[in-house]
Protein backbone atom coordinates (compact mmCIF):
# COMPACT_ATOMS: atom_id res chain seq x y z
CA UNK A 1 0.00 0.00 0.00
CA UNK A 2 1.10 3.57 -1.30
CA UNK A 3 1.84 6.13 1.59
CA UNK A 4 -0.88 8.29 0.06
CA UNK A 5 -3.15 5.22 0.88
CA UNK A 6 -1.94 4.81 4.47
CA UNK A 7 -2.70 8.34 4.57
CA UNK A 8 -6.13 8.85 3.53
CA UNK A 9 -7.33 5.68 5.35
CA UNK A 10 -5.74 7.53 8.58
CA UNK A 11 -7.66 11.05 7.56
CA UNK A 12 -10.61 8.80 6.91
CA UNK A 13 -11.02 7.27 10.22
CA UNK A 14 -10.03 10.54 11.84
CA UNK A 15 -12.84 11.94 10.59
CA UNK A 16 -15.23 9.25 11.16
CA UNK A 17 -13.82 9.52 14.75
CA UNK A 18 -14.73 13.01 14.87
CA UNK A 19 -18.14 12.29 13.35
CA UNK A 20 -19.13 9.70 15.48
CA UNK A 21 -18.44 11.56 18.58
CA UNK A 22 -20.20 14.44 17.10
CA UNK A 23 -23.36 12.92 16.21
CA UNK A 24 -23.43 10.82 19.59
CA UNK A 25 -22.66 14.48 21.10
CA UNK A 26 -25.45 15.73 18.81
CA UNK A 27 -27.99 13.08 19.82
CA UNK A 28 -27.87 12.84 23.44
CA UNK A 29 -28.13 16.71 23.50
CA UNK A 30 -31.24 15.93 21.12
CA UNK A 31 -32.67 13.65 23.15
CA UNK A 32 -32.71 15.62 26.41
CA UNK A 33 -34.21 18.58 24.71
CA UNK A 34 -36.97 16.19 23.03
CA UNK A 35 -37.76 15.05 26.87
CA UNK A 36 -38.06 18.50 27.82
CA UNK A 37 -40.93 19.50 25.02
CA UNK A 38 -42.62 16.47 25.41
CA UNK A 39 -43.35 17.19 29.28
CA UNK A 40 -44.21 20.66 28.59
CA UNK A 41 -46.69 19.52 25.73
CA UNK A 42 -47.93 16.90 27.90
CA UNK A 43 -50.08 19.68 29.69
CA UNK A 44 -51.84 20.57 26.24
CA UNK A 45 -52.89 16.41 26.27
CA UNK A 46 -54.51 16.99 29.75
CA UNK A 47 -56.07 20.34 28.54
CA UNK A 48 -57.25 18.91 24.91
CA UNK A 49 -58.88 15.97 27.12
CA UNK A 50 -60.88 18.03 29.24
CA UNK A 51 -62.01 20.38 26.41
CA UNK A 52 -63.01 17.67 24.49
CA UNK A 53 -65.16 15.89 27.15
CA UNK A 54 -67.07 19.37 27.48
CA UNK A 55 -67.08 20.13 23.95
CA UNK A 56 -66.25 17.62 21.04
CA UNK A 57 -66.30 20.32 18.53
CA UNK A 58 -62.66 21.68 19.95
CA UNK A 59 -61.25 18.75 18.34
CA UNK A 60 -61.79 19.19 15.10
CA UNK A 61 -58.59 18.66 12.98
CA UNK A 62 -58.94 22.87 12.16
CA UNK A 63 -58.29 23.59 15.30
CA UNK A 64 -55.51 20.33 16.49
CA UNK A 65 -53.83 20.22 12.94
CA UNK A 66 -51.81 23.19 13.85
CA UNK A 67 -50.46 22.08 17.28
CA UNK A 68 -46.99 21.00 17.61
CA UNK A 69 -45.92 18.05 19.63
CA UNK A 70 -49.53 16.77 19.99
CA UNK A 71 -51.13 14.38 17.62
CA UNK A 72 -55.06 13.56 17.60
CA UNK A 73 -56.53 10.13 16.09
CA UNK A 74 -59.52 8.70 15.88
CA UNK A 75 -60.66 5.14 16.31
CA UNK A 76 -63.29 3.57 14.77
CA UNK A 77 -65.83 1.58 17.47
CA UNK A 78 -64.27 -1.35 18.56
CA UNK A 79 -61.41 -0.58 17.39
CA UNK A 80 -58.84 -0.69 21.30
CA UNK A 81 -55.50 1.81 19.86
CA UNK A 82 -54.81 2.95 16.18
CA UNK A 83 -52.83 1.35 14.45
CA UNK A 84 -48.85 2.59 14.81
CA UNK A 85 -47.25 3.72 11.38
CA UNK A 86 -43.87 2.62 10.21
CA UNK A 87 -40.89 4.01 9.21
CA UNK A 88 -37.78 5.79 10.49
CA UNK A 89 -39.38 8.65 12.32
CA UNK A 90 -42.33 6.94 13.57
CA UNK A 91 -39.55 4.23 15.34
CA UNK A 92 -37.41 7.00 16.98
CA UNK A 93 -40.56 8.72 18.29
CA UNK A 94 -41.82 5.36 19.66
CA UNK A 95 -38.04 5.01 21.29
CA UNK A 96 -38.13 8.51 22.87
CA UNK A 97 -41.51 7.96 24.50
CA UNK A 98 -40.57 4.32 26.02
CA UNK A 99 -40.91 5.90 29.37
CA UNK A 100 -43.10 9.23 28.32
CA UNK A 101 -46.72 9.93 29.06
CA UNK A 102 -48.91 7.26 27.50
CA UNK A 103 -51.71 8.39 25.18
CA UNK A 104 -54.78 10.09 26.64
CA UNK A 105 -58.08 8.44 25.68
CA UNK A 106 -61.41 10.22 25.01
CA UNK A 107 -64.67 8.78 25.05
CA UNK A 108 -67.09 11.49 23.40
CA UNK A 109 -70.83 11.36 24.09
CA UNK A 110 -71.93 10.14 20.35
CA UNK A 111 -69.51 7.03 20.65
CA UNK A 112 -66.48 7.60 18.99
CA UNK A 113 -63.10 7.60 20.55
CA UNK A 114 -60.43 9.60 20.28
CA UNK A 115 -56.45 9.35 21.28
CA UNK A 116 -54.66 12.59 22.14
CA UNK A 117 -51.15 12.10 22.39
CA UNK A 118 -47.54 13.43 22.64
CA UNK A 119 -46.04 13.44 18.92
CA UNK A 120 -42.25 13.52 19.02
CA UNK A 121 -42.25 13.44 14.74
CA UNK A 122 -41.27 17.21 14.25
CA UNK A 123 -38.41 17.15 17.04
CA UNK A 124 -37.57 13.71 14.99
CA UNK A 125 -37.32 15.48 12.19
CA UNK A 126 -35.27 18.21 12.91
CA UNK A 127 -32.70 15.54 14.70
CA UNK A 128 -32.35 13.85 11.56
CA UNK A 129 -31.89 17.49 9.49
CA UNK A 130 -28.81 17.94 11.97
CA UNK A 131 -27.39 14.55 11.37
CA UNK A 132 -27.72 15.07 7.74
CA UNK A 133 -26.15 18.89 7.84
CA UNK A 134 -23.43 16.95 10.28
CA UNK A 135 -22.66 14.18 7.90
CA UNK A 136 -22.88 16.69 5.14
CA UNK A 137 -20.60 19.17 6.69
CA UNK A 138 -17.91 16.23 7.58
CA UNK A 139 -18.28 14.72 4.42
CA UNK A 140 -17.43 17.95 2.42
CA UNK A 141 -14.34 18.62 5.15
CA UNK A 142 -12.99 15.15 4.58
CA UNK A 143 -13.03 15.45 0.67
CA UNK A 144 -11.48 18.59 0.70
CA UNK A 145 -8.73 17.39 3.14
CA UNK A 146 -8.11 14.54 0.97
CA UNK A 147 -7.80 16.74 -1.74
CA UNK A 148 -5.62 19.05 -0.06
CA UNK A 149 -3.22 15.87 1.00
CA UNK A 150 -3.22 14.43 -2.47
CA UNK A 151 -2.33 17.67 -3.77
CA UNK A 152 0.42 17.81 -0.27
CA UNK A 153 1.26 14.39 -1.03
CA UNK A 154 2.22 14.28 -5.01
CA UNK A 155 4.52 17.36 -4.59
CA UNK A 156 6.08 15.92 -1.58
CA UNK A 157 6.55 12.55 -3.53
CA UNK A 158 7.53 14.01 -6.71
CA UNK A 159 10.39 15.55 -4.59
CA UNK A 160 11.50 11.97 -2.94
CA UNK A 161 10.69 10.81 -6.78
CA UNK A 162 13.14 13.37 -7.68
CA UNK A 163 15.43 12.04 -4.78
CA UNK A 164 15.38 8.62 -5.28
CA UNK A 165 16.87 8.99 -8.91
CA UNK A 166 19.16 10.92 -7.86
CA UNK A 167 20.81 8.98 -5.26
CA UNK A 168 20.32 5.94 -7.71
CA UNK A 169 22.73 7.79 -10.08
CA UNK A 170 25.04 9.00 -7.36
CA UNK A 171 25.15 5.26 -6.28
CA UNK A 172 26.13 4.63 -10.15
CA UNK A 173 28.81 6.72 -9.31
CA UNK A 174 27.65 10.16 -10.99
CA UNK A 175 28.96 13.04 -9.22
CA UNK A 176 27.26 15.37 -11.33
CA UNK A 177 23.97 15.46 -10.58
CA UNK A 178 21.90 18.42 -8.79
CA UNK A 179 18.61 18.81 -7.27
CA UNK A 180 16.80 21.47 -8.38
CA UNK A 181 16.20 24.24 -5.44
CA UNK A 182 12.71 25.44 -6.29
CA UNK A 183 9.48 24.92 -4.32
CA UNK A 184 8.82 24.69 -0.85
CA UNK A 185 11.59 25.67 1.70
CA UNK A 186 12.13 22.58 2.57
CA UNK A 187 12.31 21.41 -0.24
CA UNK A 188 15.19 24.11 -1.08
CA UNK A 189 16.77 22.73 2.05
CA UNK A 190 16.98 19.46 1.00
CA UNK A 191 18.26 20.21 -2.72
CA UNK A 192 20.60 22.47 -1.43
CA UNK A 193 22.02 19.78 1.55
CA UNK A 194 22.01 17.55 -1.14
CA UNK A 195 23.45 19.13 -4.45
CA UNK A 196 26.64 20.07 -1.14
CA UNK A 197 26.92 16.63 -0.29
CA UNK A 198 27.52 15.46 -4.16
CA UNK A 199 29.71 18.77 -4.93
CA UNK A 200 31.79 16.97 -1.66
CA UNK A 201 31.64 13.60 -2.35
CA UNK A 202 33.04 14.93 -5.83
CA UNK A 203 35.62 16.95 -4.22
CA UNK A 204 36.40 14.35 -2.05
CA UNK A 205 37.25 11.62 -5.08
CA UNK A 206 39.05 13.89 -6.79
CA UNK A 207 40.83 14.64 -3.53
CA UNK A 208 41.51 10.71 -3.23
CA UNK A 209 42.29 10.38 -6.40
CA UNK A 210 44.96 12.95 -6.19
CA UNK A 211 45.95 11.27 -3.24
CA UNK A 212 46.47 7.76 -4.91
CA UNK A 213 48.42 9.50 -7.29
CA UNK A 214 50.57 10.73 -4.87
CA UNK A 215 50.99 7.84 -2.98
CA UNK A 216 51.68 6.20 -6.11
CA UNK A 217 54.28 9.08 -6.68
CA UNK A 218 56.33 8.32 -3.32
CA UNK A 219 56.07 4.58 -3.53
CA UNK A 220 57.98 4.63 -6.88
CA UNK A 221 60.50 7.00 -5.58
CA UNK A 222 61.16 5.10 -2.77
CA UNK A 223 61.55 1.80 -4.34
CA UNK A 224 63.71 4.22 -6.50
CA UNK A 225 65.88 5.56 -3.93
CA UNK A 226 65.62 1.62 -2.26
CA UNK A 227 67.30 0.62 -5.30
CA UNK A 228 69.55 3.49 -6.25
CA UNK A 229 71.10 2.91 -2.06
CA UNK A 230 71.53 -0.92 -2.67
CA UNK A 231 72.78 -0.46 -6.04
CA UNK A 232 75.25 2.60 -5.47
CA UNK A 233 76.19 2.37 -1.77
CA UNK A 234 76.01 -0.83 -0.62
CA UNK A 235 76.55 -2.79 -4.19
CA UNK A 236 79.65 -0.92 -3.98
CA UNK A 237 81.11 -1.87 -0.62
CA UNK A 238 79.69 -5.27 -1.16
CA UNK A 239 81.55 -5.24 -4.70
CA UNK A 240 85.05 -3.85 -2.81
CA UNK A 241 84.80 -6.17 0.03
CA UNK A 242 84.42 -8.84 -2.34
CA UNK A 243 87.96 -7.39 -4.44
CA UNK A 244 89.68 -7.21 -1.25
CA UNK A 245 88.46 -10.67 -0.25
CA UNK A 246 90.47 -11.48 -3.72
CA UNK A 247 93.14 -9.49 -3.24
CA UNK A 248 94.13 -11.43 -0.01
CA UNK A 249 95.26 -14.61 -1.41
CA UNK A 250 98.02 -12.57 -3.46
CA UNK A 251 99.09 -10.45 -0.21
CA UNK A 252 98.99 -13.94 1.89
CA UNK A 253 102.83 -14.11 1.99
CA UNK A 254 102.89 -10.29 2.49
CA UNK A 255 101.87 -8.97 5.79
CA UNK A 256 101.81 -4.72 4.94
CA UNK A 257 100.06 -5.52 2.67
CA UNK A 258 97.51 -7.96 4.17
CA UNK A 259 97.51 -6.09 7.23
CA UNK A 260 96.05 -2.98 5.31
CA UNK A 261 93.69 -5.36 3.12
CA UNK A 262 92.10 -6.61 6.54
CA UNK A 263 91.65 -2.64 7.65
CA UNK A 264 89.82 -1.84 4.61
CA UNK A 265 87.70 -4.83 4.61
CA UNK A 266 86.77 -4.18 8.42
CA UNK A 267 85.81 -0.65 6.85
CA UNK A 268 83.70 -1.90 4.15
CA UNK A 269 81.81 -3.48 6.52
CA UNK A 270 81.01 -1.44 9.07
CA UNK A 271 80.17 1.18 6.14
CA UNK A 272 78.13 -2.10 4.54
CA UNK A 273 76.53 -2.44 8.59
CA UNK A 274 75.79 1.52 8.93
CA UNK A 275 73.71 1.39 5.60
CA UNK A 276 71.90 -1.40 6.14
CA UNK A 277 70.73 -0.49 9.60
CA UNK A 278 69.59 2.97 7.76
CA UNK A 279 67.88 1.32 5.45
CA UNK A 280 65.81 -1.01 7.71
CA UNK A 281 65.15 1.77 10.14
CA UNK A 282 63.45 3.69 7.28
CA UNK A 283 61.50 0.63 6.44
CA UNK A 284 60.95 0.02 10.16
CA UNK A 285 61.41 1.35 12.90
CA UNK A 286 63.39 -1.94 14.90
CA UNK A 287 63.98 0.19 17.85
CA UNK A 288 60.11 -0.08 18.91
CA UNK A 289 60.68 -3.70 19.39
CA UNK A 290 63.58 -3.25 22.17
CA UNK A 291 63.43 0.00 23.85
CA UNK A 292 60.15 2.19 25.77
CA UNK A 293 58.40 4.39 23.34
CA UNK A 294 59.98 7.35 25.35
CA UNK A 295 63.46 6.20 25.00
CA UNK A 296 62.50 5.01 21.23
CA UNK A 297 60.99 8.90 20.31
CA UNK A 298 64.16 10.32 22.56
CA UNK A 299 66.91 8.26 20.17
CA UNK A 300 64.62 9.87 17.01
CA UNK A 301 64.41 13.61 18.38
CA UNK A 302 68.67 12.93 18.69
CA UNK A 303 68.76 11.21 15.27
CA UNK A 304 67.12 13.97 13.56
CA UNK A 305 69.04 16.50 15.45
CA UNK A 306 72.07 15.20 14.46
CA UNK A 307 71.17 14.58 10.82
CA UNK A 308 69.56 18.11 9.94
CA UNK A 309 71.65 20.44 12.10
CA UNK A 310 68.20 21.75 14.05
CA UNK A 311 68.05 22.10 17.32
CA UNK A 312 65.49 19.24 19.24
CA UNK A 313 64.14 19.77 22.58
CA UNK A 314 62.13 16.69 23.77
CA UNK A 315 60.10 17.12 27.06
CA UNK A 316 58.39 13.91 28.07
CA UNK A 317 55.86 14.51 31.45
CA UNK A 318 55.56 11.54 33.82
CA UNK A 319 55.59 7.95 32.71
CA UNK A 320 54.28 6.93 29.05
CA UNK A 321 51.40 4.32 28.73
CA UNK A 322 52.10 1.21 27.30
CA UNK A 323 50.70 1.21 23.93
CA UNK A 324 49.82 -1.62 21.49
CA UNK A 325 52.30 -2.43 19.27
CA UNK A 326 50.21 -1.00 16.21
CA UNK A 327 49.36 2.19 18.20
CA UNK A 328 53.02 2.69 19.29
CA UNK A 329 53.94 2.37 15.35
CA UNK A 330 51.38 4.82 14.15
CA UNK A 331 52.36 7.80 17.21
CA UNK A 332 56.45 7.32 16.20
CA UNK A 333 55.49 7.53 12.63
CA UNK A 334 53.12 10.55 12.95
CA UNK A 335 56.14 12.28 15.11
CA UNK A 336 58.72 11.03 12.42
CA UNK A 337 56.30 12.42 9.42
CA UNK A 338 55.70 15.65 11.55
CA UNK A 339 59.80 16.00 12.01
CA UNK A 340 60.39 15.50 8.05
CA UNK A 341 57.80 18.02 6.99
CA UNK A 342 60.00 20.26 9.69
CA UNK A 343 62.93 19.63 7.91
CA UNK A 344 61.74 19.75 4.15
CA UNK A 345 59.23 23.44 4.26
CA UNK A 346 59.52 24.62 7.97
CA UNK A 347 63.25 26.40 7.43
CA UNK A 348 63.27 26.17 11.38
CA UNK A 349 66.76 26.64 13.94
CA UNK A 350 64.66 24.82 16.79
CA UNK A 351 61.95 22.66 17.43
CA UNK A 352 60.35 21.90 20.32
CA UNK A 353 58.90 18.25 21.20
CA UNK A 354 56.35 17.83 24.52
CA UNK A 355 54.45 14.58 25.36
CA UNK A 356 52.04 14.22 28.51
CA UNK A 357 49.75 11.63 29.98
CA UNK A 358 47.05 12.95 32.03
CA UNK A 359 44.08 12.23 33.45
CA UNK A 360 43.61 9.05 30.56
CA UNK A 361 44.86 11.07 27.67
CA UNK A 362 48.29 11.35 25.40
CA UNK A 363 48.84 14.23 24.18
CA UNK A 364 51.98 15.11 21.80
CA UNK A 365 52.95 18.82 20.78
CA UNK A 366 55.56 19.75 17.84
CA UNK A 367 56.23 23.48 17.36
CA UNK A 368 58.83 24.85 15.58
CA UNK A 369 60.35 28.69 15.22
CA UNK A 370 60.12 28.39 11.34
CA UNK A 371 58.70 30.83 8.51
CA UNK A 372 55.08 29.22 9.23
CA UNK A 373 52.85 29.63 6.40
CA UNK A 374 48.74 29.60 5.23
CA UNK A 375 47.44 26.00 6.06
CA UNK A 376 46.62 24.75 2.45
CA UNK A 377 42.87 24.49 1.82
CA UNK A 378 43.38 20.53 0.64
CA UNK A 379 46.12 18.25 2.83
CA UNK A 380 49.13 17.16 0.78
CA UNK A 381 50.40 13.34 1.53
CA UNK A 382 52.30 14.55 4.47
CA UNK A 383 49.08 15.98 6.60
CA UNK A 384 46.89 13.27 5.00
CA UNK A 385 49.20 10.23 6.16
CA UNK A 386 49.24 12.45 9.73
CA UNK A 387 45.95 13.17 10.20
CA UNK A 388 44.88 9.09 9.13
CA UNK A 389 47.74 7.84 11.55
CA UNK A 390 46.16 9.90 14.24
CA UNK A 391 42.31 8.48 13.31
CA UNK A 392 43.54 4.73 13.54
CA UNK A 393 44.91 6.07 17.55
CA UNK A 394 41.39 7.31 17.97
CA UNK A 395 42.59 10.56 18.85
CA UNK A 396 42.40 14.31 17.41
CA UNK A 397 45.05 15.80 15.10
CA UNK A 398 45.53 20.02 14.67
CA UNK A 399 47.76 21.69 12.36
CA UNK A 400 48.39 25.15 13.15
CA UNK A 401 50.03 27.64 11.74
CA UNK A 402 50.70 31.56 10.63
CA UNK A 403 53.15 33.40 8.47
CA UNK A 404 56.19 33.89 10.76
CA UNK A 405 55.13 32.50 13.36
CA UNK A 406 55.80 28.58 12.34
CA UNK A 407 53.85 25.44 12.68
CA UNK A 408 52.55 23.77 15.70
CA UNK A 409 51.15 20.59 15.98
CA UNK A 410 48.66 19.15 18.65
CA UNK A 411 47.64 15.15 18.92
CA UNK A 412 45.44 14.26 21.69
CA UNK A 413 44.86 10.69 22.29
CA UNK A 414 41.96 9.18 24.71
CA UNK A 415 44.19 6.39 26.09
CA UNK A 416 40.55 4.36 26.66
CA UNK A 417 40.13 3.92 22.73
CA UNK A 418 43.50 3.26 21.91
Amino acid sequence: MSALWRINLWVTAFFALVTLACATLLLHQATADVRRELQSAESVVHYLRETAQRDPASLQSRLTGSLRHVRVRWSAPGENSPAQEPGLNAWLGRRLLADGPAAQVVELQDGRRAWIAVDPVDEVDEILDSLVQLLGVCAMALLLSLLAIRWAVRRGMRLLDELLQALHQVSAGDLQVNLRAAGISEAQRLAEHFNRMTAALAQTRADNARLTQALLAVQEQERRSLAQTLHDDLGQYVAGIRARACLLRLVIHQPPALEQTASELEEHCDHLQQGFRALVNDLYPVVLQHLPLGEAIELLARQWQDNHGIACQLRVDGALPALAGPDKAHLYRLLQEALTNIARHADASQVRIRMQHRAGRLRLWVRDNGCGAQQPARAGVGLHSMAERARSLGGELRVMSRPGAGWALDLNIPLEAS
